[in-house]
């Protein structure tokens, strides 16, 4: 079987291939920077979790990577099953478009186009036709509650209706790993909640969500955590329910 791309696809065990695998993976920049040190995780389907720390912790470079927008220095990475580091550029952008979403802090909204075509717009490399991509827009909108602002531009919307629009943009490729850098930081106390209920809401229907933050209150709101510090995983608290034991051996540490 094969990828939208035409990459082999990962043979799956009975338990499912990982969404995203990292082994020993690091990045290092010029002048010694090194943002991550030798960093492995595993994130299952359907999982929801945070990945917290403090500015400079390596987080957003960890979401880079595991977004295949960066590739590490060393180590393996491997996203639905896939290495990574096998794929010419077409077929990861292939890959990134069939399994991952992305919102970002900023919206990234076009100014001038309303909030379908917006939507729409997360399809344009997706090969789908201009008549399906405004369908499943618009299905996206009212997914997250916005079927009736989608006739409107993103100056017409509030800071919480963008960052929904932007969620449904990810959304409308049905990805299998929606990856969310600080979601709520450019909103209000209430419009962050609303955003944060609605990926609570995508993940009880099936959707994997990663949240990259530095707020020890979402962080500990999610059912699992992976604390950052210094480009290393310091603490990973699992959710009860997947028994799945810290890689640090103990019990949650390290401040953010």
């Amino acid at each position: 079987m094969r990828d939208p791309a035409g990459a082999e696809a990962p043979t799956r065990s009975g338990r499912g291939v990982p969404v995203v695998e990292l082994r020993g993976a690091t990045k290092a920049y010029p002048g010694g920077v090194h943002a991550l040190r030798g960093v492995d995780l595993v994130v299952d389907e359907g999982e929801l979790l945070a990945v917290v720390g403090p500015s400079g912790s390596g987080k957003s470079t960890m979401l880079h990577v595991m977004g295949t927008l960066d590739k590490p220095t060393s180590g393996t990475v491997r996203i639905a099953g896939y290495d990574v580091s096998t794929l010419s550029d077409a077929r990861l952008s292939a890959l990134r478009a069939r399994h991952i979403g992305f919102v970002f802090q900023h919206f990234h909204l076009s100014a001038g186009r309303d909030a379908v075509d917006n939507v729409a717009d997360g399809l344009l490399y997706a090969g789908v036709p201009l008549k399906e991509r405004r369908a499943r827009a618009r299905e996206a909108l009212a997914a997250v509650r916005l079927d009736h602002r989608r006739a409107h531009r993103p100056n017409e919307l509030s800071g919480g209706e963008k960052q929904r629009v932007a969620i449904a943009r990810a959304l409308v490729g049905r990805p299998t790993l929606l990856l969310a850098d600080e979601p709520t930081g450019a909103l209000d106390t209430a419009s962050g909640e609303v955003v944060m209920e609605l990926l609570h809401q995508l993940h009880a229907s099936g959707t994997t969500v990663c949240v990259i933050t530095h707020d020890n209150g979402i962080a500990d709101s999610l059912p699992r955590r992976v604390r950052f510090r210094d480009g290393e995983i310091v603490s990973d608290v699992p959710a009860r329910s997947t028994a799945r034991t810290a890689r640090t051996g103990g019990p949650e540490g390290g401040t953010s």
